[in-house]
């Protein structure tokens, strides 16, 4: 699979519309460190939400922890908002075996009992090994397991992917 494939941008504005959809009073979004962190980020500006979005790191609740180590992003946690009673939107941009997304709602229990918590993902490649599912997804596709995708942003905050 080549990179042209996958149209970041085109894909962005797929997410935002459907994250649209999805957005409830008082909700907040929340993205998932990093990819899913730019993407609140542009979510919350481009959707004319009030506020700033959050962003959430799953290091310090991974089930491999004993083989990845701490992490130099588990201080990247930031809730700039009460999270209990409150209806999050997860953002991330790539869903693959579902333990990144399981990580960080323990971590959000960790702050609060949201009313709920949403997913949402730029990219949904399969290979789930956990009973995860997104609620709305831009893409879906296959990639082999020993392949690896991940969203770049450039310095004018432009995405694109890197396949590997």
């Amino acid at each position: 699979m080549s990179s042209l494939l996958l149209n970041a941008e085109a894909l962005y504005g797929d997410l935002a519309a459907g994250v649209q959809k999805l957005l409830r009073p008082e909700a907040a979004l929340v993205g998932i460190w990093s990819g899913g962190a730019w993407l609140a980020e542009r979510l919350q500006r481009d959707l004319g939400l009030a506020g700033a979005s959050g962003v959430i790191s799953s290091s310090l609740h991974r089930d491999d922890f004993g083989s990845r180590g701490m992490s130099a992003s588990a201080d990247h946690t930031k809730l700039p908002f009460d999270v209990g009673g409150r209806h999050l939107i997860l953002i991330d941009d790539v869903l693959y075996t579902g333990r990144t997304t399981r990580a960080v709602i323990n971590e959000l229990f960790d702050f609060g009992r949201p009313a709920s918590v949403t997913l949402a993902v730029l990219v949904d490649r399969g290979g789930r090994e956990l009973p995860i599912e997104p609620a709305f997804s831009a893409a879906r596709i296959h990639l082999d397991a020993a392949q690896r995708l991940s969203l770049a942003k450039d310095e004018a905050g432009r995405f694109s992917f890197d396949i590997q």
